[in-house]
């Protein structure tokens, strides 16, 4: 192991796993871990629901101060990084320090996708993206009070149901003809766009705003329809932009986000990208962005093998999660399977519990777990060794 100095821009999940990663596997050199917020690395899931709900109980810290000193992790907080020299392998700072690197992990994340009509009506709408956002929000999602939110995948339901247990009225609106449309099938779709429905959400699918404007402290938007609404507060996440300033200006390989080989490694080989600012080259050849907690930890602990030489970790079936109302859903491999299949259940409205498998010729390539997380292991070990629905029959059958 030659590698002195490890660089990683980005204090967030995948920034805190390559430390943990790097340190696990006996990694012996310095790390310099350089963040744009204050705050130490923190898990951002909680951020729509128990920071919301549960602010006084509920700790997002992913490495405290002490963590970080037995690790032996030089901390820069609070900065922003300038530029990178790959000539010089060196990182500069807005304030003019250079920090030198061997190796760099770029781990910056992404941003919230603008609207700026909606922006235009200042204090009074939000977007989720840091903690300082949920920390807003929860003065925001108050009883008696109507919120609009705009967009209807992960980040939209969950606040949904944040705003519904806070006692919030909420209307949704989606510009597509179903909910989480990019990353679930229709019959989980359908399922959740009942179940909010019955929680009291007011989902507007196939909607888009036309008009928007301040009246006094309220905020009123006109739809397609010509419908005009009136609320407290707009909250909008309608995806991310990944922060792709710093490679780009470098001559880093720019596809919408930072393409990544499987290794993770750049066009450059001595800099690696991790997490929401990355896509990845795939087993099929195709390069693909994933946008969940479990692959910045995985295209971490790939960046830190690889940088150590050591065996990358065994690859498992995508996997992601996202909790609402009273269900916790869990989503593992090919969510575009065409077919599916329901177990353990007879009427999708009627469960609080089900397993769903998606199928490709009676192969399973996904499954789905609604409030039943403990068949999520044995589901991903399912799709792994490509069974099919037909052999699962017969073993409940023996």
């Amino acid at each position: 192991m030659t590698t002195n100095t490890i660089a990683i821009i980005g204090a967030g999940q995948a920034g805190a796993s390559a430390i943990l990663e790097l340190r696990h596997h006996q990694y012996t050199g310095k790390i310099i871990l350089i963040g744009d917020e204050a705050h130490l690395p923190y898990e951002r899931p909680p951020l729509s629901k128990d920071v919301i709900l549960k602010p006084d109980e509920t700790k997002v810290e992913i490495l405290s101060k002490q963590k970080l000193q037995e690790l032996d992790v030089t901390v820069i907080l609070n900065s922003k990084v300038k530029k990178l020299n790959r000539e010089a392998h060196s990182v500069e700072l807005e304030s003019g320090e250079h920090i030198y690197y061997d190796k760099l992990l770029i781990a910056t994340g992404a941003s919230p996708r603008r609207l700026p009509m909606i922006d235009a009506l200042g204090k009074h709408v939000y977007t989720l993206r840091n903690l300082e956002d949920a920390q807003a929000l929860i003065q925001v999602l108050q009883p008696n009070r109507h919120v609009i939110l705009i967009g209807g995948g992960v980040i939209g339901l969950e606040l949904a149901s944040s705003a519904r247990a806070k006692g919030t009225k909420v209307t949704l609106i989606e510009s597509g003809s179903t909910l989480m449309r990019r990353c679930v099938p229709n019959i989980l779709s359908d399922f959740l766009l009942a179940q909010h429905r019955q929680a009291g959400v007011d989902i507007r699918l196939e909607t888009q705003i036309t008009h928007s404007r301040l009246e006094g402290e309220r905020v009123v938007v006109q739809l397609n329809h010509q419908e005009e609404l009136e609320a407290d507060a707009i909250i909008y996440g309608i995806g991310v932009i990944p922060n792709t300033r710093l490679a780009f200006d470098a001559g880093l390989d720019i596809e919408c986000a930072i393409k990544v080989n499987e290794n993770c490694q750049t066009s450059d080989p001595d800099i690696y990208a991790a997490g929401d600012v990355a896509t990845q080259l795939r087993e099929n050849g195709e390069y693909l962005r994933v946008e969940t907690w479990e692959n910045a930890n995985l295209q971490a602990g790939i960046f830190a093998r690889h940088v150590m030489t050591i065996m990358p970790p065994k690859a498992n079936p995508p996997w992601f999660w996202t909790d609402q109302l009273n269900f916790n859903i869990q989503c593992a491999g090919d969510m575009t399977a065409k077919d599916w299949k329901i177990s353990e259940m007879d009427d999708l409205k009627n469960t609080s519990s089900f397993i769903a498998y998606g199928l490709k010729d009676d192969i399973v390539v996904a499954g789905i777990t609604v409030n039943a997380a403990k068949k999520m292991r044995a589901i991903k070990k399912i799709i792994t060794n490509k069974q099919s629905l037909a052999s699962l029959t017969e073993t409940a059958k023996s």
